[in-house]
């Protein structure tokens, strides 16, 4: 049979993927403050189970603290001058026109702004990369299109200066990099909760102890012998991934979404256990977020009521990262456990067959 190209003019085609609300657990932020339900959309259906058991955990403790570090989203455009020395005179200059280049951002939307610039020169090369606010989106289009004017903005300026590439990967997007957890793209969220000794073997059936030893030795040293960079976790991917797709965001951001770290330690005999997502590129409105069942989950997350610019964003990256919480301490549990996973696992894909 002849493949034939089904796509035309504006005709979508639906690829149905499983979801189900797991849930709720409580959260405590800036920004959110209750009981959250939890879609997640996924072909992995232990995954539902299993945050199901991380939310229940967290709630009876008291719920999940979730700071919002920072947020901004990034594109960087690539120049090239005649020298290194044209190069570092242009840089330069183009620091002290911050004005000038939000005066061009804002003739491109009303939400977009300017944060900060940063650049490197590699021989006549320069690698610029504009930091925006950009309210409820994600943010990918807004920021290109900011860029592709001050691209022109810049090389009408600056004639020397000739044109390379709209994108030149220091922004650094859908890639594993350093840069975006030093500098940032997208939201920064931190979300922790401390679980008793008793809640612990309660309802993870484990101790604290055998989670901070697990986290030790798998996420930091299994991540260092394997080359990980910026990177100590289990599966944040999986969590991330359930979640965007529900609520309508580009997928392919788990990559750096997924950089992240789990933090564990004993405090007063008590287990404290954090997650820390630098990179969680999400938004509220924009390509996706008019489908039916996003909207219904936006809705149910309280995410696309508030007209305050950036609100509805920042409300879901703080749920994104609560739901990585719980997916990942339900895991980590398990692994404590000899044979738990598998068994789990077994239960719940193989025996439905």
């Amino acid at each position: 049979m002849r493949w034939q190209n089904t796509y035309k003019g504006d005709t979508k085609q639906i690829a149905a993927i499983p979801m189900r609300v797991v849930g709720p657990v409580k959260i405590i932020s800036a920004e959110v403050t209750g009981d959250i339900p939890l879609p997640l959309a996924t072909l992995e259906s232990p995954l539902w189970p299993s945050t199901h058991r991380g939310a229940r955990v967290c709630t009876q403790a008291g719920g999940i603290h979730a700071t919002l570090i920072d947020e901004r989203m990034t594109r960087s455009i690539l120049i090239e001058a005649a020298s290194a020395a044209e190069a570092y005179q242009a840089m330069v200059e183009i620091r002290q026109q911050k004005e000038a280049l939000q005066a061009v951002i804002g003739e491109t939307s009303r939400f977009a702004r300017l944060i900060d610039m940063n650049m490197q020169i590699v021989g006549s090369l320069i690698y610029l990369r504009f930091e925006l606010l950009t309210g409820d989106a994600a943010g990918h289009n807004m920021v290109t299109l900011a860029s592709d004017r001050l691209l022109d903005w810049i090389l009408s300026h600056y004639p020397h200066l000739r044109y390379v590439s709209i994108s030149g990967n220091y922004c650094s997007d859908k890639k594993v990099s350093a840069v975006n957890g030093i500098l940032g793209r997208g939201k920064n969220v931190v979300a922790e909760v401390t679980l008793s000794r008793a809640l612990c073997k309660r309802f993870l059936k484990t101790s604290p102890e055998k989670l901070i030893e697990l986290n030790i030795k798998k996420n930091l040293l299994g991540n260092i012998i394997a080359g990980g960079l910026r990177t100590a976790n289990a599966h944040f991917a999986n969590m991330l991934l359930g979640f965007y797709l529900a609520t309508g965001q580009d997928a392919a951001n788990i990559i750096e979404g997924s950089q992240g770290i789990v933090h564990a330690e004993l405090r007063q005999d008590a287990l404290y256990f954090s997650v820390t997502l630098p990179n969680l590129i999400i938004g509220a409105v924009g390509n996706g977020k008019t489908l039916d069942f996003v909207q219904e989950n936006l809705h149910l997350l309280g995410c696309n009521e508030k007209q305050e610019p950036g609100y509805n964003a920042r409300r879901l990256a703080v749920i994104a990262a609560a739901a990585v919480l719980c997916g990942e301490l339900s895991l980590l549990a398990a692994q404590t456990n000899r044979g738990e996973l598998m068994r789990s696992h077994l239960k719940l894909e193989r025996e439905r067959k």
